[in-house]
């Protein structure tokens, strides 16, 4: 049966950045996930982006987050500008536009969840002054939820979740991104 809606899918899309010399080691690992979904894509009306944050890679492999690096709950480097080089890779892949379906942080501050935010959404800003067109943005989590094999530890969500009593409570980050989309303005 036809219909309107639109149809694409998503990846899971770090930003990439090789380090001394590891452009060859990071073509070997990022070539065999990426490239058979952005090949997938033909045909479809978007390409779909989730992005956390850098994996770094050397010649010898995958390196951790730089020395001294802000890191968050989940291990991950602090790093709200992997979203626009992952939006940017996206685009120039497959010439879609681009529609963000997954971008948080797990921070137990959550100013820093703030900060995160309003960085990575600055980088989706200068792709749409480049032409790059994106869709839309979620954050991801709405609430503090379990997180695979972490349990409830990593706390993404712009809703606390007391655990005992199931009681919600909003986050500022929660006010602060409501505040941007009812304005459409950073």
């Amino acid at each position: 049966r036809e219909s309107d809606a639109a149809v694409g899918l998503t990846l899971a899309l770090p930003e990439w950045e090789a380090v001394d010399g590891g452009e060859e080691m990071l073509e070997a690992l990022r070539a065999p996930d990426e490239d058979p979904i952005f090949e997938a894509t033909g045909g479809d009306d978007y390409v779909g982006v989730q992005s956390y944050s850098r994996n770094r890679v050397g010649p010898s492999g995958p390196l951790g987050p730089p020395d001294g690096a802000e890191v968050t709950l989940m291990g991950y480097e602090f790093r709200p500008e992997a979203l626009e080089a992952a939006v940017r890779r996206a685009h120039a892949a497959t010439g879609l536009p681009v529609l963000v379906t997954e971008n948080g942080v797990a921070v137990a501050d959550d100013a820093r969840r703030i900060e995160f935010v309003r960085r990575a959404l600055e980088g989706v800003l200068r792709c749409i002054d480049d032409g790059i067109p994106v869709e839309g943005y979620t954050y991801w989590s709405a609430l503090d939820n379990f997180e695979w094999a972490l349990g409830y530890g990593p706390t993404f969500g712009l809703i606390a979740v007391d655990r005992s009593t199931q009681e919600r409570t909003v986050k500022p980050s929660a006010e602060w991104l409501g505040a941007v989309a009812r304005s459409n303005s950073l």
